[in-house]
């Protein structure tokens, strides 16, 4: 068995090398890196994805590290997407990484949308990028899937697989479907999202801090939130394995179903 081939055995075992071969030749965007970001992009780089542009404008903060695959004790104030691509090459050192340290919005949509994405994962947290990015996507007939709101969750059991247009309970489903709706847009788009109404922060725990985006001042500030470790990782999770199953299915006979 030829490297890369070697590092992925168990999954060829469920799409076959044709499928291997399509995720080996097709490169998606992640764009932002931070709880869901992070691990979804581990999760495409271990399933085979050849290319992954990474896009993301922050530094890593300690505050990062009980969420964030890349935020170690070690890394405080390293680029995310410095971080990410050092990572993702010790997993597979074949991988095409394009890191971007750059704010997405419509001034900068056309070169981090440029080349031959296959796909495009948002993970942002701010909801004017979010909206531009989607927006940006459909505009371009480029697959996307956006990741909802998963601070202040605890219940794995509550995340769903769907479209926007269906989404229940999620405030941030909500505030997304306006903003598009405001610009247009569809709201038949991909989401992963959670049923369980977002915990507000604890009494006892520090205060809520209001952070802006690492090195890069654009916007505002935004208070931070509680979270777990698991529930943003399942997020991305679940959003890779959406565009690595949309990937294959013509080849594989498998097709991922997005359901409410």
């Amino acid at each position: 068995m030829t490297s890369p081939e070697k590092y992925f055995s168990r999954s060829i075992m469920l799409y076959g090398r044709k499928g291997f071969e399509v995720l080996g030749k097709s490169t998606v965007a992640v764009v932002g890196l931070g709880g869901v970001g992070s691990w979804a992009a581990e999760a495409l780089c271990r399933a085979g994805v050849g290319g992954i542009r990474l896009i993301d404008c922050d530094i890593i903060k300690p505050t990062d590290v009980n969420r964030q695959v890349i935020a170690l004790a070690t890394n405080a104030g390293q680029r995310k997407v410095d971080a990410a691509e050092g990572r993702l090459r010790q997993v597979n050192p074949e991988v095409r990484l394009d890191p971007r340290h750059v704010f997405f919005h419509e001034d900068t949509a056309d070169d981090l949308l440029g080349g031959r994405l296959a796909f495009v994962i948002d993970a942002i947290d701010s909801m004017n990028p979010k909206a531009e990015l989607i927006s940006q996507c459909v505009g371009r007939s480029l697959p996307v899937i956006s990741a909802l709101g998963a601070a202040g969750k605890t219940d794995p059991m509550k995340v769903r697989l769907g479209v926007l247009a269906e989404t229940q309970v999620c405030p941030l489903a909500r505030t997304l479907r306006r903003y598009l709706r405001n610009r247009n847009v569809t709201t038949d788009i991909a989401v992963v999202y959670s049923t369980e109404k977002p915990i507000r922060p604890h009494p006892d725990g520090p205060a809520a801090s209001r952070e802006t985006s690492g090195t890069y001042v654009r916007g505002r500030a935004r208070e931070s939130l509680p979270s777990l470790p698991a529930l943003p990782a399942i997020f991305g999770l679940i959003a890779a394995n959406h565009v690595v199953m949309e990937l294959i299915r013509t080849v594989a006979g498998h097709r991922s179903q997005v359901t409410g």
